[in-house]
């Protein structure tokens, strides 16, 4: 049993960037990813996911910390390729990523149209039409603060801040916890991704204080990779 990241590298406006997603590795083999990447990024993580040695039958779960165009551009196409795959996800983010209710962070970047200045305002019809263009996929266990999922080596924590119900995982056993973006990586210290586009920030410091102070090793983040304390 144990934790191992995906590093994805790609570009974006010109500039080399970077994601971590995570997969973790139960006692049988099983595999369960965490977040999936931008649309098109399914073969980017197949790809890690080989040369780690593993099958992709082999693939069981994929957890949603929120939904972000990045952390979940590549859910449906999941699902579509691999229809046996349980999907997990909070139960608040559940109904943006089904589409029941349109998603805050759309909401969010529509409103924030009005007011962007002229040389930020290309930038912002591009997210808001990639926000637009996500598919929608049903989740398949919906799950709250406390719940113990994975045969029960993680427990879900509510890190609500970034999203109102963005999820962080722990696993007690394995001193690890994966934080989606309720933390940043920033050099060897944790900070909350992106101050500015988040939807309530006095939740988000709370959350990130919430991971500082989980007995933990090792600390996983999408952006910006493994903290070992």
């Amino acid at each position: 049993m144990k934790i191992i990241e995906l590093p994805i590298e790609f570009e974006f406006n010109g500039q080399k960037n970077c994601i971590y997603p995570s997969l973790f590795i139960s006692n049988n083999d099983e595999l369960t990813l965490v977040d999936t990447g931008y649309a098109n990024f399914l073969p980017l993580i197949e790809n890690e996911i080989i040369k780690n040695g593993y099958e992709m039958k082999q693939l069981k779960n994929v957890i949603v910390t929120h939904y972000d165009d990045d952390h979940i551009g590549s859910l449906y196409d999941f699902k579509v390729k691999y229809p046996q795959i349980n999907i997990i996800a909070s139960e608040i983010e559940s109904t943006y990523i089904s589409g029941e209710i349109k998603s805050e962070r759309l909401v969010q970047a529509e409103d924030m149209l009005e007011n962007l200045p002229k040389k930020e305002l290309e930038f912002g019809i591009w997210f808001v039409q990639q926000l637009r263009k996500l598919k929608h996929v049903a989740v398949d266990e919906k799950v709250n603060d406390g719940d113990m999922i994975l045969d029960s080596k993680c427990k879900i924590i509510a890190t609500p801040g970034h999203t109102s119900g963005h999820i962080t995982l722990y696993f007690p056993s394995l001193k690890s916890v994966i934080t989606g973006d309720a933390a940043v990586k920033n050099h060897d210290d944790l900070i909350i991704a992106n101050p500015h586009f988040c939807l309530d920030i006095k939740q988000a410091e709370q959350s990130l204080n919430k991971i500082k102070n989980l007995k933990v090793k090792y600390i996983y983040c999408y952006h910006g990779g493994k903290l070992t304390l």
